[in-house]
């Protein structure tokens, strides 16, 4: 080393820097080297999912959550290709490494277990296919639309478009609730009627809004029968069926037309009333 470069340090900085400064010309190549590996490598591992996800999008179809799955499966690969190669730029031999990985394999998989498990639910889930990217399910008491699965975690997003993450592990072993699973559902409603209103009239007001509408099957027929005696009404059941899509429209719009109807007619919707009997009036 020469001289020149450390003549002005003090004495014990001259030791250190002559000890240190030949081990980093050694291995500066070897640093930048690995930088330059990391970084190129976490690129290709993008470039990487994305061309996969592109390459499946013709034999999958609209499948995104299968395109995603692999994509994802794909990306963790090129990144421990990547790091591999960057402990052999420091001379680690990348062979005995893979063997001592396995032979800790079952000390890694115990640590986890819990981690494996979601990777072994997502692959359950996909084999299975208990929901796809864009139904509307319900999970663990949440709600949403499934935006994504990966091998880790599975992504809904609310009706008001909050995001939610859950674990693999608790999507498989949760009841599900998939409302999009049927391309037809059942509108159910009740409407309550007066006691001293006209029943045969009430049922012919729906019947009608419900034929009004073409969202509204034929088959099976709408069902409009008095379903209950209330305290202070007679409640009016009734069952539509619809395109899954439509679901919430036809409720709304029903519900509005046919109040709208009922003001019109004068079939009166009672307030809960209540008899007080006073002793000795």
């Amino acid at each position: 080393m020469p001289e020149s470069l450390t003549a002005a340090l003090p004495e014990g900085m001259q030791e250190n820097a002559n000890t240190l400064l030949p081990l980093f010309v050694e291995h500066g190549l070897s640093i930048v080297g690995a930088v330059l590996i990391l970084i190129l490598g976490f690129w290709i591992a993008g470039r990487a999912r994305a061309f996969t996800i592109k390459a499946l999008d013709k034999p999958l179809n609209s499948d995104e959550m299968l395109k995603g799955f692999f994509g994802s499966i794909v990306r963790y690969l090129v990144i421990i290709a990547t790091v591999l190669a960057v402990l052999g730029q420091f001379g680690v031999e990348t062979t005995s490494l893979i063997a001592v990985l396995g032979a800790a394999s079952l000390a890694i998989g115990l640590a986890l277990q819990g981690t494996l498990s979601n990777v072994a639910a997502g692959v359950m889930l996909l084999v299975f296919r208990p929901f796809r990217v864009g139904h509307f399910v319900e999970l663990n008491g949440m709600s949403g639309t499934v935006k994504d699965l990966t091998l880790f975690t599975t992504e809904l997003a609310t009706g008001d478009n909050v995001q939610i993450i859950l674990p693999n592990s608790g999507v498989w072993g949760a009841p599900l609730k998939n409302y999009s699973a049927h391309p037809t559902r059942r509108v159910d409603m009740v409407y309550g009627i007066a006691y001293d209103a006209d029943i045969d009239k009430a049922m012919s007001i729906i019947k009608a809004a419900i034929a009004a509408d073409d969202r509204c099957h034929k088959a099976p027929e709408p069902l409009v029968v008095v379903g209950n005696l209330g305290d202070s009404s007679v409640d009016l059941t009734t069952r539509v069926w619809c395109a899954a899509g439509d679901y919430w429209g036809v409720k709304f719009d029903l519900t509005k037309k046919i109040k709208e109807a009922f003001d019109a007619e004068g079939v009166d919707i009672p307030f809960p009333t209540r008899t007080v009997y006073q002793h000795g009036a």
